[in-house]
């Protein structure tokens, strides 16, 4: 059984982001051990390949931070934070994000998330680029 470090939270007095596939805070006790996972895009290779198809780059930009967090054995319930950069940003694209989202935090335990749209990204054809941070449980508890 996995024990989740983060509590995530969201007030009552702010509206409801579950339908969006985020939360409006966590909180990580004492002690652990952040992960900073640098952004990640739709790659679907060593070479960087990408696909013109913008919710297969998303699939692959979440695959690869899951690649990423085995190194450190960890999954993707540990992340607690993502940020999100879309290139020509749109409702058909954070629907498309949402959704991706709810397949990979199905608990809906999401993490806070920050989107921003921009108007290009480092590699010719990325559409989609997310960053992560992720906690760990010290090695002596």
């Amino acid at each position: 059984m996995t024990i989740q470090a983060q509590e995530f939270k969201n007030p009552s007095s702010l509206f409801d982001p579950a339908p969006y596939g985020f939360s409006h805070m966590v909180t990580v006790p004492e002690g652990y051990k952040f992960i900073f996972i640098a952004g990640q895009g739709g790659e679907e290779n060593t070479e960087g390949k990408l696909s013109p198809d913008f919710r297969r780059q998303v699939a692959f930009s979440l695959k690869n931070i899951k690649e990423a967090l085995t190194t450190e054995a960890l999954t993707m319930d540990s992340i607690i934070k993502v940020t999100t950069l879309v290139v020509d940003h749109d409702a058909e694209k954070l629907k498309v994000i949402t959704e991706e989202f709810n397949k990979v935090w199905p608990a809906k335990n999401f993490p806070i998330n920050t989107l921003i749209p921009v108007p290009k990204l480092a590699i010719e054809g990325m559409l989609v680029e997310i960053e992560a941070l992720a906690v760990k449980k010290p090695d002596h508890q």
